[in-house]
């Protein structure tokens, strides 16, 4: 099983977040539970290639 970072907090009566791979894609959702449903959904769109132009977030090693 894979896992993921995701940012997420809850403003008024509902939940926000990302994937931390993918900041400025942003979801939410009803619960907590819901909002993860619509990350694993986000998720899936965007790592399957079908997408144009996915901005992702990656660490660089420096020499």
């Amino acid at each position: 099983m894979r896992t993921t970072k995701m940012v997420y907090w809850q403003e008024d009566e509902c939940w926000l977040g990302y994937l931390e791979e993918f900041p400025d894609y942003w979801t939410q959702g009803e619960t907590l539970e819901d909002l993860e449903e619509h990350l694993r959904d986000l998720h899936a769109d965007l790592t399957s290639g079908d997408l144009p132009g996915v901005r992702h977030v990656a660490d660089l090693t420096l020499a």
